[in-house]
């Protein structure tokens, strides 16, 4: 007899589940959103198994829905992420997230020279890669690889 179904962490009625994210990158995720500054019920988990990542982490946010803006700037961290709409406990739709073209404000341009880490001026770039993430700074032209990526 086949063994029941456990979920690691509980469902949600309404809302939005991101799931496949990797599992040291959810705070980053998390930062992104803004998470932290939520008022809505948020669930996560951290290190569950994962055939495809070895270790994942999931978020479930209850009653919030994003824009697929805001959800395209987290494939920087995590680009195999998957979301789930959920309304009445039931997926209605399912979304994969992608790298957008140009990436504003959230991450910090690699060179120490460049005007935006000693003025205040926004961050902006334009994505020169999507598979490795690379991202090339539209005021200096360095390029900000994966391995160097902050997040501001």
């Amino acid at each position: 007899m086949k063994e029941p179904k456990q979920l690691s962490v509980s469902a949600i009625q309404n809302g939005t589940v991101i799931d496949h994210i990797p599992a040291k990158n959810l705070f980053k995720v998390i930062q992104i959103l803004g998470l932290d500054r939520f008022d809505n019920q948020i669930t996560f988990g951290t290190n569950l198994e994962s055939k495809k990542l070895g270790k994942k982490a999931i978020i479930k946010i209850s009653g919030k829905y994003f824009a697929d803006d805001d959800i395209n700037r987290i494939a920087l961290v995590a680009p195999d992420a998957k979301l789930n709409i959920i309304k009445d406990y039931e997926v209605i739709e399912k979304k994969v997230v992608e790298v957008p073209d140009t990436i504003t404000g959230i991450a910090r341009c690699v060179n120490p020279k460049c005007i935006t880490n000693f003025e205040s001026v926004t961050t902006r770039f334009k994505v020169v890669s999507k598979k490795n993430v690379a991202l090339k700074c539209y005021y200096c032209e360095k390029i900000t690889n994966q391995e160097n990526l902050q997040i501001i």
